[in-house]
């Protein structure tokens, strides 16, 4: 992004480079964000940085599951097992 800051989302409705108006922004559609205040929003991102990780866990552990049967307890029968390549496409 040539001029920017890095993570700094346009405001489209106020842009005079769009010709129609585009009502929501990117960065927050709805104006959760707008009356937090910094400690708040402090917060929140600790909560997404969280929650991202225990998604990718998740997701290792129906990886482990597949490949290498009743690695983890809770998925044991749930998860059909795979004897291909999981990180092929990566």
């Amino acid at each position: 992004m040539r001029g920017g800051k890095p993570g700094d989302f346009p405001n489209f409705s106020d842009s005079e480079l769009i010709p129609h108006p585009v009502p929501l922004n990117l960065f927050d559609p709805f104006g959760f964000s707008k009356k937090k205040t910094e400690a708040q929003k402090a917060e929140g991102l600790i909560k997404e940085l969280n929650n991202g990780r225990l998604a990718q866990i998740g997701i290792i552990a129906f990886l482990s599951e597949q490949k290498l049967e009743g690695s983890v307890p809770l998925l044991k029968g749930l998860v059909p097992h795979y004897s291909g390549e999981p990180m092929a496409p990566f």
